[in-house]
């Protein structure tokens, strides 16, 4: 069975930030992850990661004016140097966090920009974080999302995420594969693990459509977590839903897996 990994962004939202790491362990989960951690001083977040004997699994950099409508930097002209500032922060706090694994945003594509001019940016940009991150044994991610949720992203599907990998060149960039992102653009999710389970670095999961707990929906979470375990993956598999009630009651269909393992 994978090992998974509470998204303290969408779960346990019952408690105030600070207190779900605490509720995160008493349920279970060995690791969390969370969208951002910058509202807080990386030693705090430290703290309540040590307290509860916890690992981040992952973290985003900086995406730019997030309550604005921001939804990263990493692919916009003219942003560059503040993306590089935002490697920088990130790179803080996965030092304070041991975080081993980054995301960059790509940013939304204004109506009528140039996406090759975007892809540019996105390669050189990646290219310099990853590198960076490299020489603190942090991997890099790209997410592609769906455009029903977030309208505009620059990267949507699987083969794109990669073939900018590959254009990057770096050993340590890999993709983040949110299943139910993938489930959205394109389906076919086993196909899709075999045949990019070797650039795959993070895997996230949520029903589909709804994005509550991976229990219900079009997606046969318990098929693909025995295929991941045949692919070999040993990553942690993010749980990045939002509960349908109180995060506790929802988690039977972890408890359920491990029962039957």
């Amino acid at each position: 069975m994978p090992k998974f990994a509470a998204n303290l962004t969408m779960m346990f939202n019952e408690v105030p930030f600070p207190q779900r790491f605490e509720a995160a362990a008493r349920a279970g989960f060995e690791a969390v992850e969370f969208l951002f951690p910058y509202e807080h001083a990386p030693q705090e977040v430290a703290q309540w990661l040590k307290e509860n004997r916890l690992i981040n699994a992952l973290f985003n950099m900086p995406p730019g004016d997030w309550a604005g409508g921001e939804r990263g930097l990493a692919s916009l002209p003219g942003r560059e140097a503040e993306f590089r500032d935002g490697v920088a922060r990130a790179l803080e706090y996965a030092q304070a966090l041991g975080t081993k694994r980054l995301h960059a945003m790509a940013g939304l594509v204004p109506n009528g920009a140039s996406r090759e001019r975007h892809r540019e940016v996105f390669v050189d940009n990646l290219r310099y974080a990853a590198r960076e991150l490299g020489r603190h044994g942090i991997t890099l991610l790209i997410e592609p999302i769906n455009g029903r949720d977030m309208p505009g992203y620059f990267l949507h599907r699987q083969a794109d995420a990669h073939a900018i990998c590959e254009a990057v060149g770096e050993p340590n960039l890999k993709v983040q594969m949110d299943l139910y992102h993938a489930q959205i653009v394109e389906g076919d999710l086993a196909m899709s693990l075999r045949k990019y389970i070797a650039g795959v670095g993070h895997v996230q999961i949520a029903s589909v459509p709804e994005r509550n707990e991976p229990d219900d929906g079009e997606v046969n979470y318990p098929y693909l977590f025995r295929l991941l375990d045949a692919l070999g993956y040993d990553g942690w598999v993010g749980c990045e839903y939002r509960p349908r009630g109180r995060t506790e009651d929802g988690l039977k269909w972890m408890t359920g897996l491990s029962a039957r393992t």
